[in-house]
């Protein structure tokens, strides 16, 4: 496929849209370019290129349910609005049981996933995180269980003493079968000590994931943009991923997620323009050649964006969550959760087909 978007680019551009064509890997040099660049809609027909060779028309989603054990967390992180101290006013620690009878009364017909994060709570033992799988597992057992970020799994390493392959295998035991993709924020050291992001740094993110891909695990990742990061962080963050993509071929999709500001009040001024989102998940889509798929998270984006990513590079659009927290207590003004139905008809307002899937992207249904 090799169409003419803008006939009077300019000479960059036209390099780089030649290189698209011809299914060339971009540069640290071209992804920064295309983030300098104003030209949104011939990144976004780059994007929605290469993404068309590799998916088609379809667009996948997921029947899932997200849960949060604890909002306890030893962590700071300077972006983060749902972390509370133990015994501050609104911190939870719910045990497997209280959980299972949390998801009887909120679980909707057809959830095929769970998806589970939470804070760094080291007020309760290893053990603990252990037993909710188990909890879980055993109530729902035709459920997947998504859990934990690799920042998680470093955690769990320093409270038990095991080693991250361990810590791995431990939970696999106990129903683990796939990491969600938190934890990531940006892929630069200093970034991170600027952020105050006080948890696993680039390089233990980074092999938490190798040593999950060596286990069998299939995985997902993600990237948090909007604060003091440069374009050329974002994109060193993107080939990270992709040089790990290229060593272990674990990762499934990956997740750009937009910055939200800490009050729903915020101004828009406070906030990532659509423009910067749209160019995000186009750039992304770009720059991960090796990767299956881009998630386009309505969460934090909103649905009509959401659709719109759709022909720019996204063939993910996440799934039913139920009832989101972590980014809605940052701010997102964006819906808690959404239905087959809606996600059905947002998928097809784009033009595209919705396809039903399972954690590891196995078609369940497709809505001609």
């Amino acid at each position: 496929m090799s169409t003419i978007i803008n006939p009077t680019m300019d000479t960059r551009m036209a390099e780089i849209a030649e290189k698209v064509h011809n299914g060339q890997r971009l540069s640290l040099e071209d992804g920064v370019y295309l983030y300098q660049s104003d030209d949104i809609l011939t990144i976004g027909q780059l994007a929605n290129e290469v993404n068309l060779r590799k998916n088609g028309k379809k667009v996948y989603f997921i029947e899932n349910m997200s849960l949060y054990f604890t909002n306890v967390c030893e962590a700071h992180c300077a972006f983060c609005n749902f972390r509370k101290d133990q015994g501050e006013e609104g911190s939870y620690t719910l045990s497997g049981e209280e959980m299972v009878r949390y998801v009887e009364q909120n679980i909707t017909p057809g959830v095929r996933e769970f998806h589970i994060v939470g804070g760094h709570n080291n007020h309760v033992p290893f053990q603990y995180y252990v037993d909710s799988l188990i909890a879980l597992n055993k109530h729902f057992p035709d459920i997947t269980i998504k859990a934990y970020t690799a920042a998680e799994i470093d955690f769990f390493t320093r409270i038990s003493g095991l080693s991250i392959e361990e810590v791995l295998k431990t939970l696999q035991e106990a129903g683990l079968k796939s990491l969600t993709g938190g934890g990531a924020e940006i892929l630069s050291d200093e970034y991170r000590k600027k952020m105050r992001v006080d948890k696993a740094n680039v390089d233990r993110y980074l092999e938490v994931h190798r040593t999950a891909h060596k286990l069998g695990m299939r995985t997902h990742t993600t990237m948090l943009y909007g604060s003091i990061e440069s374009h050329e962080d974002r994109v060193n963050h993107m080939i990270q991923i992709r040089e790990l993509q290229d060593e272990t071929n674990g990762f499934m999709v990956f997740i750009p997620l937009s910055m939200q500001p800490k009050s729903r009040n915020a101004s828009i001024m406070r906030r990532n323009s659509a423009f910067e989102d749209l160019k995000t998940i186009a750039i992304s889509r770009l720059m991960l050649d090796n990767i299956d798929h881009i998630k386009a998270y309505f969460i934090n984006i909103g649905t009509q964006l959401t659709q719109m990513a759709l022909t720019f590079g996204a063939s993910d659009a996440h799934g039913t969550i139920v009832k989101e927290r972590i980014s809605h207590a940052a701010g997102a003004v964006t819906p808690e959760g959404l239905t087959r139905k809606e996600l059905i008809w947002l998928i097809k307002g784009a033009g595209r087909i919705p396809v039903e899937r399972d954690t590891f992207y196995n078609e369940i249904e497709v809505y001609e």
